[in-house]
């Protein structure tokens, strides 16, 4: 059962979603960035009040992601990136970024915070952040 709406064009815009901005850190990193963009659905906090869809989500504008200015996520999606979007859709989750609402790749280490959040966690070249519990409860 999904845990967000999705339509199949929404489960493949997240599978391109998730290869372009991981793909350099595996299944697992991909898997992580997925949870990122669920999570940024099902929140309805801070910067995330009119994410009501897939699409809304990796469009938002401003606070969207870096991938889709690059031509890389255009590409068609493919069959086994298709098959990690349905893991994290299905409410699938993978820490350090069970909870998060942000990632984001450094040149060095982990900044403790981010734009104010916690550092949940590092998988491979990117640090992910969670909101406080208090203030998107719905991350939880």
């Amino acid at each position: 059962m999904a845990v967000i709406p999705k339509t199949t064009k929404g489960v493949k815009l997240l599978a391109r979603l998730m290869r372009a901005e991981a793909e350099g850190d595996g299944r697992l990193g991909m898997l992580m960035v997925g949870n990122t963009g669920v999570n940024r659905v099902r929140v309805n906090c801070l910067d995330f009040t009119e994410i009501d869809s897939i699409r809304d989500m990796v469009f938002q504008s401003p606070g969207g992601f870096e991938a889709t200015q690059k031509g890389y996520f255009y590409q068609r999606a493919r069959e086994k990136d298709i098959n990690l979007a349905r893991k994290v859709i299905k409410g699938n989750r993978y820490h350090p970024a069970s909870n998060s609402l942000w990632f984001f790749r450094p040149p060095g280490n982990c900044p403790a915070q981010w734009y104010g959040q916690s550092n949940a966690g590092r998988y491979k070249s990117h640090c992910f952040y969670n909101p406080l519990s208090s203030e998107c409860p719905k991350a939880y």
